[in-house]
Protein backbone atom coordinates (compact mmCIF):
# COMPACT_ATOMS: atom_id res chain seq x y z
CA UNK A 1 0.00 0.00 0.00
CA UNK A 2 1.33 3.70 -0.79
CA UNK A 3 1.02 5.74 2.10
CA UNK A 4 -0.13 9.02 1.42
CA UNK A 5 -1.24 12.50 3.56
CA UNK A 6 -4.24 12.19 5.54
CA UNK A 7 -3.72 8.13 5.90
CA UNK A 8 -4.31 6.54 9.86
CA UNK A 9 -1.42 4.30 10.64
CA UNK A 10 -0.45 2.33 13.62
CA UNK A 11 3.19 2.78 14.93
CA UNK A 12 4.81 -0.89 14.83
CA UNK A 13 8.06 0.11 15.95
CA UNK A 14 10.08 2.98 18.63
CA UNK A 15 8.36 4.72 21.56
CA UNK A 16 5.08 5.24 19.48
CA UNK A 17 4.62 1.69 18.91
CA UNK A 18 0.53 0.24 19.24
CA UNK A 19 -0.92 4.10 18.74
CA UNK A 20 -2.32 5.53 15.67
CA UNK A 21 -1.35 8.31 13.93
CA UNK A 22 -2.00 10.16 10.77
CA UNK A 23 -0.12 10.79 7.91
CA UNK A 24 0.43 14.49 7.33
CA UNK A 25 3.19 14.11 4.75
CA UNK A 26 5.55 12.14 2.68
CA UNK A 27 9.22 12.00 1.26
CA UNK A 28 12.37 9.48 0.60
CA UNK A 29 10.69 6.39 2.39
CA UNK A 30 9.92 8.27 5.33
CA UNK A 31 6.40 9.44 6.98
CA UNK A 32 5.53 11.91 8.74
CA UNK A 33 3.11 11.31 11.76
CA UNK A 34 1.23 13.69 13.69
CA UNK A 35 -1.41 12.38 16.68
CA UNK A 36 -2.37 15.73 17.59
CA UNK A 37 -0.91 15.37 21.51
CA UNK A 38 2.66 13.88 21.62
CA UNK A 39 3.59 14.90 18.01
CA UNK A 40 1.67 18.16 16.82
CA UNK A 41 0.68 18.68 13.27
CA UNK A 42 3.26 21.88 13.45
CA UNK A 43 5.90 19.64 14.20
CA UNK A 44 5.60 15.92 12.88
CA UNK A 45 7.52 12.73 13.68
CA UNK A 46 9.44 11.23 11.23
CA UNK A 47 9.46 7.58 10.72
CA UNK A 48 10.68 5.07 8.31
CA UNK A 49 7.70 3.89 6.15
CA UNK A 50 8.83 0.04 6.80
CA UNK A 51 7.93 1.09 10.72
CA UNK A 52 3.90 1.66 10.23
CA UNK A 53 1.24 -0.40 9.44
CA UNK A 54 -1.69 1.23 7.29
CA UNK A 55 -5.29 1.12 8.33
CA UNK A 56 -8.29 1.24 5.70
CA UNK A 57 -8.92 4.63 7.73
CA UNK A 58 -8.62 8.63 6.28
CA UNK A 59 -9.13 11.76 7.57
CA UNK A 60 -8.88 15.16 5.52
CA UNK A 61 -6.04 17.31 6.62
CA UNK A 62 -7.54 20.26 5.14
CA UNK A 63 -8.27 22.56 8.54
CA UNK A 64 -7.68 20.08 10.64
CA UNK A 65 -6.54 21.33 14.28
CA UNK A 66 -4.58 18.95 16.93
CA UNK A 67 -7.81 18.83 18.71
CA UNK A 68 -9.60 18.14 16.25
CA UNK A 69 -7.06 14.97 14.88
CA UNK A 70 -7.58 13.81 18.84
CA UNK A 71 -11.18 13.22 18.59
CA UNK A 72 -10.71 11.71 15.27
CA UNK A 73 -8.35 8.87 16.53
CA UNK A 74 -9.84 8.79 19.65
CA UNK A 75 -13.58 7.71 17.92
CA UNK A 76 -11.32 5.67 15.51
CA UNK A 77 -9.43 3.21 18.32
CA UNK A 78 -12.94 2.87 20.02
CA UNK A 79 -14.47 1.43 17.02
CA UNK A 80 -11.24 -1.56 16.79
Amino acid sequence: MEAKPGMIVRAMAGREEGRFMAVTSVKDGFVYLADGKERKLSAPKKKNIRHVAFTKAEINLDNLTDKGLRSFLREYTGNE
